[in-house]
């Protein structure tokens, strides 16, 4: 199976954007029935204006900044922060004094909590029966006692 590969970036993006977007081009790089992930790039001034989405979404600033708004809240943000658009909220974002780049991770569908086991701690069974563990079993090793090696298994010797 070929790896598949999807292009965004300059180049590649397009105006994009719900009705009184200004200054944004974006990319959709996936789209199915799950989600849609999209790249946005914001000019000086570029902006999306309040709108609602019935879905639950992430704006993920990658690069520079801006501000964001969530039900009437205006927030700054900047590059490595990730806002929460909650579903049927009004939301927006501009970026005033230079450029922003964004991840738009919208998901779908109601609230998959109940399916989230192992990312929650939980681990299904593996084989029938209870099996508890009281306390770690085992024990450390510092330089002077190494773990063995098994150089058939592809481990540095």
């Amino acid at each position: 199976m070929p790896i598949e590969v999807r292009r965004f970036g300059v180049g590649h993006r397009r105006p994009n954007g719900p009705p009184g977007t200004t200054g944004v081009t974006g990319q959709v790089i996936h789209s199915d029935a799950r989600g849609v992930i999209s790249e946005l790039a914001f000019g000086r001034n570029g902006r999306i204006e309040p709108h609602t989405n019935p879905n639950t979404t992430w704006f993920i600033v990658i690069e520079g900044g801006g501000w964001v708004v969530v039900d009437d809240e205006p927030l700054r943000v900047a590059a490595g922060e990730a806002v929460l658009w909650p579903p049927d909220v009004p939301h927006g974002a501009w970026a005033d004094r230079g450029h922003m780049r964004a991840f738009v991770v919208e998901l779908a569908g109601p609230d998959d909590a109940m399916f989230r086991g192992i990312l929650e701690g939980r681990a299904a069974a593996i084989v029938p029966g209870p099996k508890v563990v009281s306390r770690g079993e085992g024990t450390l090793t510092g330089p002077e006692h190494p773990p063995p090696r098994d150089p058939e298994a592809g481990e540095p010797h």
